[in-house]
């Protein structure tokens, strides 16, 4: 029977349950999730940030099939959008529900919260679709979980039981009505502890060093009744107030102390925070959460600590792989020495501790990975410690590791097993003009002034200065580390490979996202190098993995014979300045790979970006076309983000076919923003006749060119008199003017984009004062971006919309996007032909 109509209303529905069973907590639908509770304004007057304490999914009706509600409810708070996804970006309640107009259902989060750590599914999907072969997969998943773990009410039958437990359950949490704390949610309650107790601490942080507002937190968090409950961290909460324990030098003292910090508001702050939330965290979750602190590290301290958690599933691939170059039993035979170990997840499954050392910059961490291993007995704790490796002497280490790296037998028996920070001096930013370097990223070291005249520019880089010190002062050892691709790739790398000569035994690549904290679609790579070989490296057949440990195949890595850039070649190819020719725009050429092509375009005018400016003039309009079309008819993935482009061979200029069908891609391309609002628009590549105008273009150069008008083969020379063969006063050296009346002749693909077009340009061109354009202003010599712009209209914060509610313009602008990219596929194949590209 139901206790609503069978009619409500799904949103009438909500609020009748709301009112009638949850009046006493704040209801929202929060815009994602159907029905969200949150404890009541009377029992938080400070206003913190809360744990919501339910989230549910709604059905108006009844029969409704309550797993088929949770799978939902889990696909909606699973999903992935443009801001993160729920069940990551907030704090998370403690139970899920599900309801319609006649029964309520609760399931504990913890019941299906592995779910949301599958790596292996599309988090994407629309979560109302059924029908889906997602949905089907994660309700079979979930299926006996929510089976055994629900506890399901009729709103009629049940009332006495349903009340008991929302009162008890939903709104008591099942504890004392404190927040729960999990490895899940620790993160978020973190940032909130950071803006409201935190500041109640007397610190001065002038006056700190290596201390985070990290060492405060877990000295609450891991506390009971005001005492600590961990001895081993940083910083320990005694009643009121912190105790910092100090070894050394560790603050400038000069000996072993301990410092006091006390609050400025008596407490005040910290109490309101911590009876909210509930703490220790259940005995479950504090492995994960010590594991895990890097996550509570700024990301700026965390690029110049290194402090990046390694997954482990590239752990045990990583150990895997030294087990393939180093024999099954290589622990039995070998040292290894962490020297950037952060909180040294990279050791886990490493089984001989009295042959590992690790070493990290901040005593907090060694203090931490002191505690982690406690029970575990991963390593000696002789063999953790503080050292800075990028300015340490190696006399100020253990005795015990000392003594492998004196003797030279030993040293090729020693492993230098590393996650080093990837964190540089400049970035995307800094090299394009919109942002400055990083004061004190990878220069503000003794490494990096030593080896400047050795390894030229990738001194800015953290991890090719670690990789400095280990080549040069332990030599002979091996090298097992994760970075970046640069160091076999990256044009700045050049001096770095000269001096780094080692063997590449083995490498295999995975996308740098399944990093945690690791924006970017780029590959890193786990190397093992052996320095006791002095081979320069020329290839490697690299394994490749998707997230969840997914072979995607094989990826050959070399270095050309030919070192040149494409940037370099199109350096020499920009010759209209030194011709004095007409110049109709200028294209942006970017630093020479993949990740950089979203900087390259061609426009009216030159830009302000830091990047070469090629100019397009009749002598330069088919190398800047091949430049452009090479670099984006290959689609940018994170396999191919450092993939460098290089100067062709001259297998290019004979081409004929590849060079118009790069002219025809480039002038189509919607990175062509040339507008005429910004001067002549030289750019048309239609007649006036062709796309029924009565008004005359303004300039007719692409056309012409097109036509075989323009075709300069050898240098122009001005003629100052404009007669029947000279163009905007230049004329053609009279040599070679039998061959400049040849018009191009396009591929079959390449036609295919120019028709896409011509109907885009007709289409426009017919819509003059008629319907919703009445009022935009006309523009007989609009380019490809002009007309974009008058179907698509701008957003409040200027930028072009993606879309357009004309639906023929739409049909319009898919084809020419459609034809543009298969004529793409058809350049693609010559970019390697050509040498553009290895393969």
């Amino acid at each position: 029977m139901a206790l609503y109509p069978l009619t409500m209303a799904e949103e009438d529905l909500k609020v009748k349950v709301w009112n009638e069973w949850f009046a006493e907590c704040e209801y929202s639908t929060n815009g994602k999730v159907d029905f969200e509770l949150k404890i009541g304004k009377d029992k938080n007057p400070l206003g913190l940030e809360e744990a919501p304490l339910l989230w549910a999914e709604a059905k108006k009706g009844r029969n409704h099939d309550i797993v088929e509600s949770f799978v939902q409810l889990i696909l909606t708070i699973g999903r992935y959008t443009g801001s993160g996804r729920i069940i990551d970006e907030t704090l998370n309640p403690q139970y899920l529900g599900a309801f319609d107009a006649e029964k309520i259902a609760f399931v504990p989060l913890d019941a299906v919260i592995d779910i949301f750590d599958k790596n292996d599914f599309d988090w994407t999907v629309t979560p109302s679709d059924h029908a889906s072969k997602e949905f089907k997969e994660i309700q079979c998943l979930v299926k006996d979980s929510i089976d055994k773990s629900k506890s399901l009410y009729n709103f009629e039958e049940n009332k006495k039981e349903l009340k008991n437990f929302i009162k008890n359950g939903i709104i008591g949490g099942g504890t004392d009505g404190r927040q729960q704390i999990t490895s899940r949610n620790f993160v978020r309650v973190f940032h909130i502890w950071e803006k409201r107790v935190l500041p109640s601490i007397n610190i001065d942080w002038k006056r700190t060093k290596g201390i985070l507002p990290r060492d405060f937190f877990l000295a609450d968090l891991l506390s009971q009744d005001g005492k600590g409950l961990v001895e081993n961290l940083f910083v320990i909460l005694n009643s009121d107030k912190y105790i910092l324990k100090l070894h050394g030098d560790a603050l400038g003292l000069g000996k072993d102390a301990e410092i006091c910090y006390f609050y400025k508001d008596k407490q005040e702050a910290y109490n309101a925070f911590w009876n909210i939330y509930k703490r220790p965290p259940k005995k479950q979750f504090w492995d994960t959460i010590m594991e895990r602190v890097d996550l509570l590290v700024p990301v700026d301290v965390r690029e110049r600590k290194g402090a990046f958690f390694t997954p482990e599933v590239w752990v045990e691939k990583s150990q895997q792989y030294l087990a393939d170059v180093l024999g099954s039993n290589w622990q039995d035979g070998y040292y290894i020495w962490d020297c950037c170990a952060g909180t040294g997840n990279l050791e886990v499954g490493l089984k001989k501790p009295l042959r590992v050392w690790v070493s990290t910059l901040d005593e907090s961490d060694v203090r931490i990975m002191r505690e982690l291993c406690r029970e575990s007995k991963q390593y000696a704790k002789e063999h953790i410690f503080q050292f800075d490796f990028l300015n340490g002497g190696f006399e100020d280490l253990p005795e015990s590791l000392k003594n492998v790296l004196k003797d030279p037998q030993k040293r090729k028996h020693l492993i230098i097993y590393i996650n080093p920070p990837y964190a540089e001096a400049t970035n995307a930013k800094t090299s394009t003009g919109t942002g400055k370097n990083k004061s004190g990223v990878a220069t503000q070291n003794k490494i990096c002034q030593e080896s400047q005249e050795h390894i030229g520019k990738a001194s800015n880089e953290l991890f090719a200065l670690f990789f400095y010190r280990i080549y040069k002062e332990i030599q002979g050892c091996i090298l097992a580390e994760f970075s970046t691709l640069k160091i076999l790739q990256g044009s700045s790398f050049k001096d770095f490979r000269k001096f780094f000569k080692a063997e590449l035994k083995k490498l295999f690549i995975v996308p740098a996202s399944s990093f945690d904290n690791v924006n970017g679609d780029f590959p890193i790579g786990f190397f093992i190098w052996d320095t006791s070989q002095k081979v320069k490296f020329n290839s490697i057949q690299a394994s490749v993995f998707e997230k969840g440990n997914v072979p995607l195949g094989q990826k050959t890595i070399q270095i050309s014979s030919n070192s040149k850039s494409i940037n370099k070649w199109a350096a020499e190819e920009d010759i209209a300045k030194k011709n004095e020719e007409l110049i109709i725009g200028y294209q942006e050429n970017p630093t020479p790979d993949f990740q950089n092509n979203k900087f390259l375009n061609f426009t009216n005018n030159i830009g302000t970006r830091h990047n070469n400016y090629f100019a397009y003039a009749a002598s330069t309009m088919f190398s800047g076309a091949v430049y452009f079309a090479v670099r984006e008819c290959i689609e940018h993935t994170w396999l191919n983000d450092r993939d460098q482009f290089l100067a062709p061979q001259k297998s290019w200029k004979a081409d004929k076919e590849f060079q118009n069908d790069c002219l025809m891609y480039a002038l189509f391309h919607g990175q062509n923003r040339i507008t005429s609002k910004n001067g002549t628009n030289h750019w048309i590549p239609f007649t006036e006749e062709e796309v029924n105008v009565v008004e005359e273009f303004e300039s007719h150069f692409m056309t012409d060119f097109i036509n075989g008008r323009i075709r300069p083969k050898g240098n122009l020379q001005p003629e100052f008199s404009f007669d029947g063969d000279c163009y905007n006063g230049f004329k053609m050296v009279a040599e070679e003017q039998a061959s400049y009346s040849i018009p191009l002749e396009f591929s079959k693909e390449a036609l295919e984009v120019k028709k896409a077009g011509l109907a885009l340009w007709r289409y426009y061109h017919s819509r003059q004062g008629q319907g919703d354009d009445v009022n935009f202003p006309y523009n007989v010599n609009a380019s490809l971006y002009d007309i974009r712009e008058h179907f698509q209209g701008r957003n409040e914060k200027g930028k072009m919309n993606k879309d357009s509610k004309d639906d023929i313009y739409m049909k319009l602008i898919q084809n020419l996007r459609t034809a543009v990219s298969m004529l793409g596929d058809k350049i693609s194949d010559k970019v390697y032909e050509h040498g553009f590209l290895l393969r």
